[in-house]
């Protein structure tokens, strides 16, 4: 088994990484989508080189999907197609995803996956999230709210560390890992690096219904 793992730069997919490793399963690499034109992680707004620095701290090569904006649904299925069949031609057997309970998101990935060479592999499926919230941040990983949806959140809450605090500040039925899109996180830390990422909160900015909040890679001295 030789798996590549879907990464968002978040925590879910993050912890997916921990879990896969404890199990003792061998992740090959890591596979993101990115907005060619902002360069940067699709929703979660994270520039390209905190990627790469995530990317070599969990010590794993990582392929990029460039995404037009806006992206038809036609125009993003053939260009992760593709993706797949490097994958499949590169050895890999399995594609790994941080998914947690949405069962129209497993059935859209399970179907798009039929017949490619790649099987899905849910590691963090159907766990309490309120249990996984706090397993996290009881671990270790260090998480900022790189994007929020303020149609259901405070936008103050962008920027904000993901920790024991936030999920006390979460408007009730928020889900604590903002699976329904509630907010999504950049990891700096955690067990699945070998060291942490050195970021510098940036600028704040509102797009139609949603908050972003910049962080910059340090650079080293």
């Amino acid at each position: 088994m030789k798996i590549l793992l879907s990464w968002s730069s978040g925590k879910d997919s993050a912890w997916a990484l921990h879990v896969l490793r404890q199990d003792g399963s061998h992740v090959g690499g890591l596979l993101t989508t990115m907005n060619q034109d902002a360069d940067r992680v699709a929703m979660h707004g994270v520039r390209r080189n905190l990627v790469f620095a995530q990317a070599d701290a969990a010590n794993l090569p990582l392929t990029l999907v460039h995404l037009p904006h806006p992206c038809t649904n036609e125009v993003y299925e053939e260009r992760m197609a593709a993706a797949v069949r490097v994958a499949v031609a590169n050895g890999f057997t399995h594609v790994a995803f941080g998914d947690l309970f949405l069962e129209d998101i497993r059935k859209y990935r399970e179907a798009r996956l039929q017949g490619s060479g790649l099987a899905p592999l849910f590691p963090l499926w159907n766990r309490p999230t309120d249990q996984l919230a706090n397993e996290m941040i009881g671990s270790g990983v260090e998480a900022r709210l790189t994007c929020v949806d303020q149609r259901v959140l405070p936008k103050h809450l962008a920027g904000r560390q993901f920790d024991s605090q936030l999920l006390a500040a979460l408007p009730a039925g928020t889900d604590p890992c903002g699976e329904r899109g509630e907010f999504h996180t950049c990891v700096l830390a955690g067990p699945m690096f070998s060291r942490r990422i050195a970021a510098d909160p940036g600028e704040i900015v509102e797009r139609g219904d949603f908050v972003f909040a910049d962080l910059t890679l340090q650079t080293r001295r």
